[in-house]
């Protein structure tokens, strides 16, 4: 197991990313480890967790609709999923949430199912025919930076047809979105409530120009709303749900959380201890150490500030001592996030509303781990749709709430975004 010893007492601080339970791996399987100091029990469960997530499914357990087959299929070495989607992929690595304004919401806060469609297109079937046909193409856009440089971007064009060739019905809100990375999902549940919170400036009391807030979404399991964490628009409050609601959605599993509608159906097909195990693995993937930082790299530090980035990817956070893995209590550690919601332009809205989150609010990602992004999978991209094929394109994207940030990004000198660059390379 790869701990706090294997790298001698040289790093401390924000390179400790996870905390005193920080893994010092940077290669392509540093996001696979289970947190340090965990006993041979949770080890045992650790381990019998990994046999759902990298199991392929197949009929009568998968489907009939789906997205994909295994969880590691989207999320490779436990890292981001790639921009892929069509009839030339299958299982695809990215998936389209969809929802409309009129009718009843699928739970209380939540949003409007599409009749027949429900809130999330499956372009994959184990028998007959998919929900629907994806083609994905891109557009290229081009800017400048303040010294003349030009840098070549991309945005998604999505073309959603029904098997037959139609169109899907009018007033159809869509949001194609890509996997996240999986590491520190524990240490993010284990910060408390109040603490993120404290965080949140909805009406901009500060005068900043930052308003983020929190998302509040409906607990399934306890049957209540509470404050949203998980998800590209933090629409999930705990992991667990976040783990099941993969399950029964991108690969039709039900679950003891989501189960089969069809009251005379038989067993669901994760079974209990399937899913709890499941979530407790995740829960306990460990966070990689960041980089040492060069010169260059600590000036990018300084730059990350100065350029107001960590008004959103708030650097440091202190777990609280309620998670039912005790090992996550009480941990300093460096996610750079706040897990709020924050409107970051027109660019990027997919105009679709996911309980409190409006179509241009997104919520902050993690930091930790982008350095890895692409080591771990070099075809990996960045943003909720993996529309950026490098950091500086994902900077240049942002807008609304992070457009002085992206302006001073965009009119500093070469040497200044490279160093605030080669900073997040080290994460």
């Amino acid at each position: 197991m790869l701990g706090l010893a294997a790298c001698g007492d040289n790093l401390n601080g924000e390179l400790l990313a996870g905390g005193e339970i920080t893994v010092f791996d940077r290669g392509q399987f540093a996001l696979t480890h289970p947190i340090p100091g965990i006993t041979e029990a949770q080890l045992d469960r650790h381990n019998l967790g990994r046999g759902p997530f990298t199991f392929k499914w197949t009929p009568p357990q998968l489907g009939p609709l789906f997205n994909h087959e295994a969880c590691v299929s989207c999320h490779s070495n436990n890292g981001r999923g790639e921009s892929q989607i069509g009839p030339d992929v299958f299982g695809s690595q990215a998936l389209i949430r969809i929802s409309q304004d009129v009718g009843e919401p699928a739970v209380p806060g939540g949003q409007i199912p599409v009749p027949g469609f429900g809130l999330q297109l499956q372009d994959h079937a184990t028998f007959g025919v998919p929900e629907v046909r994806v083609e994905l193409t891109w557009i290229d856009v081009e800017e400048l930076f303040g010294d003349g440089e030009r840098i070549a971007m991309r945005e998604p064009r999505i073309a959603v047809m029904q098997p037959n060739g139609d169109p899907l019905p009018q007033g159809i809100h869509m949001s194609y979105r890509q996997a996240p990375p999986l590491i520190g999902l524990g240490l993010l549940e284990a910060i408390p409530d109040a603490a993120i919170e404290a965080l949140a400036d909805p009406d901009d009391v500060d005068g900043d120009g930052v308003s983020g807030r929190v998302n509040i979404a409906w607990d399934e399991q306890s049957q209540t709303s509470r404050l949203g964490r998980f998800g590209h628009k933090a629409s999930v409050p705990r992991l667990i749900e976040q783990t099941a609601s993969a399950f029964v959605n991108d690969m039709g599993l039900t679950n003891k959380i989501f189960r089969d509608p069809d009251p005379n159906a038989p067993l669901q097909d994760v079974n209990d201890k399937q899913l709890d195990d499941s979530a407790f693995h995740i829960a306990t993937l460990g966070v990689p150490a960041a980089a040492e930082r060069t010169d260059e790299a600590e000036r990018g530090r300084t730059r990350f500030d100065d350029f107001g980035c960590a008004s959103c990817h708030t650097p440091s956070h202190l777990t609280g001592t309620d998670h039912e893995v005790f090992q996550l209590h009480g941990q300093r550690i460096f996610p750079y996030t706040d897990l709020l919601l924050h409107d970051v332009g027109d660019r990027l809205t997919d105009t679709r509303e996911d309980f409190l989150a409006s179509g241009l609010e997104w919520r902050t990602p993690p930091l930790w781990g982008v350095g890895l992004a692409q080591i771990i999978n070099p075809l990996t991209t960045f943003l909720h749709d993996g529309r950026a094929r490098t950091l500086a394109e994902a900077i240049m994207w942002h807008g609304g709430e992070a457009a002085s940030a992206k302006q001073a990004f965009q009119a500093a000198s070469k040497a200044e975004r490279d160093a605030l660059i080669a900073f997040l390379e080290t994460l």
